[in-house]
């Protein structure tokens, strides 16, 4: 018996959209109880789509050298003097959403899609770029790309709205 998906609400508000993904988490953590502490922790847990994007960028990107929390302060610093990174970040879920087929629910390049992830820690290493803190931008850079396997410099320039399909191998040098 095929499964018929039900169509796509699209254009949705910022507000709108970060309602449907916390509707999409527990209705996620009610269907599969062995996700739902992630899913608390990850999506549920915060009030606005900025802190869970710091929470869920810091998880992936900590390592040995830099842990979550020192992470979590960089995304939120970002995000609290650049509310534009937030909003783009929105924009990249909606055109994920909207373009690919496989993308079901706007919380999966939230949580699963590296394109997308690779995106908003781009955007956190061109915000530190742009402050002068190149170090740590460049490092960012090399995590994402050990990540991801997306090379994005810090300097390259970029719009919202962006959807990379599988990502694998990507590279968006300084000049672009």
């Amino acid at each position: 018996m095929a499964t018929v998906q039900p169509a796509k609400v699209i254009n949705l508000s910022s507000d709108q959209t970060w309602s449907r993904i916390r509707v999409e988490a527990a209705t996620g953590a009610a269907a599969e109880p062995i996700l739902a502490s992630f899913l608390n922790a990850t999506v549920l847990n915060h009030d606005s789509y900025g802190d869970a994007m710091s929470y869920r960028m810091a998880q992936k990107l900590s390592d040995g050298e830099m842990n979550a929390m020192q992470w979590r302060e960089v995304c939120e610093q970002a995000f609290a003097e650049d509310p534009s990174i937030v909003e783009a970040a929105l924009a990249d879920a909606l055109a994920t959403y909207e373009r690919d087929p496989a993308c079901r629910e706007y919380l999966q390049p939230f949580l699963y899609f590296k394109g997308y992830q690779a995106i908003q820690s781009w955007r956190v290493a061109n915000f530190l770029w742009r402050q002068g803190r190149e170090a740590l931008a460049l490092y960012l850079q090399s995590r994402m790309s050990e990540l991801y396997s997306v090379d994005i410099h810090p300097a390259a320039s970029i719009g919202k709205g962006i959807f990379l399909d599988h990502a694998n191998g990507v590279v968006i040098g300084e000049t672009a």
